[in-house]
């Protein structure tokens, strides 16, 4: 009789103990095929104090969701902000970028009745980042109002939310058709407009980005006939070139933050070339499948896993 699989041998093999037993099964399964590996040590986290002239009423509401201080990027980005500055804030991922810019709009809006716009690349993370900033007005009973404005804002909504909101999340698409061409509908909020946060600036590239780009310049033209000169917070992934894509985009000289002071755990990259099938040919298999064959041993094995993919066929 075959005996039950038991995961706890799994576990409690070296072989099998965590990321490196994973990362040394692959240069053993596939020596011929590895064509780097890099390895980034942890590190702990660097942080600074809350600004001295933070509205209290935000650091309540911070503290209420158990942030006690701020990493040093953030602090970095409070200074650079308050002092005028367009910044882009270039981290990884989870690295706490949405503070970095949540804190001086909704500072600016308890303070001198400001308004913002924020631009994201799709209709899901606007989403997010609406009920980002709720919860965080909800805990500190701040009464700071946000909307997105896409093609799904009802009709009898759109008039709320040109002057009711104190954030105005939307796309450059909408931003292109549904605000610009429509401004005197709007000059109140672009009177009041001091912040413009653009999010994932690393997809505004190409054809693409230049379109988007034609844009800021339409609309930093419109906010100038309104009076307003409103200072551009761009965040992105980490990339080469955040400084110069952003001032690309925005059209004015930007300031650039990357030293990141989030803690991070130790890291192992390992890359990896799909096996010759057809060497005649310099056929490969595909990368899905031996995706999929990675995947799978890492589950085995008991980590946890996420995998990436261009499509949702892939997917």
């Amino acid at each position: 009789m075959k005996a039950a699989w038991d995961p706890s041998t799994v576990r409690n093999s070296a072989a099998h103990q965590g990321a490196d037993g994973l990362a040394q099964w692959l240069q053993q399964r596939w020596s011929g095929l590895i064509t780097g590996v890099l390895e980034s040590p942890a590190r702990e986290g660097r942080y600074a104090p809350f600004p001295e002239d933070l509205d209290p009423a935000i650091r309540s509401a911070l503290q209420a969701r158990g942030i006690e201080q701020l990493y040093t990027h953030q602090r970095q980005a409070w200074d650079r902000i308050s002092a005028g500055e367009h910044v882009v804030i270039e981290t990884p991922t989870a690295s706490g970028k949405t503070l970095c810019y949540n804190m001086p709009v909704m500072d600016a809006i308890r303070r001198q009745r400001s308004k913002a716009l924020y631009l994201f690349p799709t209709k899901a993370l606007s989403q997010d980042q609406v009920a980002e900033i709720v919860a965080l007005s909800t805990a500190g009973t701040l009464g700071v109002r946000a909307f997105t404005f896409d093609g799904d804002t009802p009709g009898d909504a759109r008039k709320a939310v040109r002057t009711r909101g104190d954030i105005v999340v939307t796309n450059p698409d909408m931003l292109h058709q549904g605000i610009l061409p429509h401004h005197t509908k709007w000059a109140q909020f672009f009177e009041a407009l001091r912040f413009v946060v653009i999010d994932e600036l690393h997809t505004y590239r190409g054809v693409f980005g230049s379109h988007v780009a034609n844009v800021v310049r339409r609309l930093r033209r419109l906010c100038r006939f309104y009076g307003s000169e409103p200072r551009f917070i761009l965040c992105s992934a980490t990339i080469a070139n955040p400084v110069e894509l952003a001032e690309g985009l925005v059209g004015a000289p930007v300031r650039g933050i990357s030293d990141n002071g989030a803690p991070q755990g130790a890291k192992q990259l390992v890359l990896l070339n799909p096996p010759l099938i057809n060497p005649d040919l310099g056929i490969r298999a595909s990368a899905r499948s031996q995706t999929s064959r990675i995947a799978q041993e890492a589950v085995k094995r008991g980590l946890k896993t996420i995998v990436f993919a261009q499509t949702r066929l892939m997917v």
